[in-house]
Formats: structure tokens, sequence, C-alpha cells
């Protein structure tokens, strides 16, 4: 059985002109990968000019191994409305659920999968769901990128493992060369001894830092913590406020 993931983005500038960041276009291209073909992952609450641009790029993809995805200016309140959904059939992940999300919640008890995606400044999204009464789950202790978070919930109820069976990474350092690095704060699935990250991050951790970020090297400190990753961090559904 494929699910929806829905992605609450809580965009409150709906006049803003200014585009999504990159990395998140990358992040967010990969959630398709990771939800796998018949499912559908739904963007909410975008402003209109991050709905147009994450449409554009959902209509250029066309791969039929990867999810569908839509973008939607409306909340994920009013999309359930639209679909039909009740309020007990959606999961809300949240790292404050007393319950850890089992295999056995994929067996018909929910329909669809929340995530709460917090701003800059930081806010704590998830919990402005978790008062409306949604159902959660929560990930373990370990903070996660969001994709990262859709990809384990997947694995958890359509491929029936259990999170201490999940092979993870937490807080990889990606070496660039001798001495440039970033260490991500980050807990992803793990390939091997290496993070699954989204196709492309890499090499944007890597522009930016010849950009215009100020790392500290790890000559100095042992290692390197990017800008990118603190503004990351802001958008994460796994915020620890």
């Amino acid at each position: 059985m494929a699910f929806a993931y829905i992605i609450e983005h809580m965009e409150e500038d709906e006049d803003s002109p200014k585009s999504i960041p990159k990395w998140v276009e990358l992040e967010y291209m990969h959630m398709r990968t990771l939800a796998g073909q018949g499912a559908n992952v739904h963007f909410t609450h975008l402003s209109p000019t991050s709905c147009d641009t994450l449409s554009s790029l959902f209509r250029r993809d066309t791969d039929p191994s990867k999810a569908q995805a839509y973008a939607h200016q409306k909340s994920v309140l009013q999309l359930m409305e639209d679909k039909g959904v009740p309020l007990e059939k959606v999961c809300l992940l949240d790292p404050k659920a007393e319950k850890e999300l089992s295999p056995e919640d994929g067996d018909g008890r929910f329909e669809w999968f929340l995530f709460g995606v917090s701003d800059d400044p930081p806010r704590d999204r998830t919990g402005e769901l978790r008062v409306l009464g949604f159902p959660g789950r929560h990930l373990g202790p370990v903070q996660m990128t969001t994709d990262t978070a859709l990809g384990v919930t997947k694995i958890v109820v359509q491929d029936k493992k259990h999170l201490s069976d999940i092979p993870f990474i937490d807080h990889p350092t990606i070496v660039f060369n001798a001495k440039e690095s970033v260490e991500m704060p980050f807990r992803y699935i793990s390939d091997g001894q290496e993070p699954i990250l989204p196709p492309g991050m890499r090499e944007h951790l890597h522009e930016d830092l010849n950009k215009s970020f100020d790392f500290r090297k790890r000559s100095h400190c042992g290692r390197t913590i990017s800008a990118l990753c603190h503004a990351i961090q802001w958008l994460q559904q796994y915020d620890r406020a």
C-alpha cells in the first residue's frame, strides 16, 4: 500500500517574490524518490512563487519510478477537507509524540503522514500542528532532515521495517578535499559508510563553501560546520522548540 506524505510548509508572506533556496529544491525533489512509485507527496501552505517553482520542477520530472508530487497554496486542513480525509487518518511526525512509528501504523490506521516544516526565524511548526489534535508518532531521538524523515517513514510503514532495523549515520562529515569539509548536524539513512543525500546536494554544499559561507577549517577545529547547515536547520520539521 502506497501512502500520501504531506509537507506543511507554512509560508506566511504570500506576496513574496522570493523563490525557495536551491537546497530546499534538492530536498523536496528527493522526497519523490524516497516515497517511491504509487505514493503521493503534497507540499501545502506555499506562497504563490514557491508553488509555481515547485509545480514547474515536478512537471519537468516525469520519472514513473518516483512518487507523484503536487504543490498547493492551501493548507493541509483545506486539503484534507477537499480530499475527505478525517483527522484521525493523518499521522503527524512529531519528536514529542509518545509513540514510536511502527510497521503496524501502515496497516490501515493512517492514510497520510504529515511533516511540519519550520521557517526563519525558527518556530515550532510541528507544535502548531500538534495542537490541532493529529495523532502523532516519533522517529527516534536524533534530528533528521525532512527528506530523511519522509524516507524513514516510508521504510517503516510501507516496507515494514522497525526503526531499529534501519541503518543510520549521525552527524556525518562530508569531505570535499584535504582542507574542506562540512559536518551535517542531522541523522541520515546510510548507504554503507555514506549518508544518503539528495542528488546534487554534495555539489551544492561545496559550491556554497567556495562562494559565500564562512567556514571553520578542519585544521583549526577538527570539523567544519557550514552556515548552510544552520540555514537547513530552520527548515526541518524536527526542530527542537
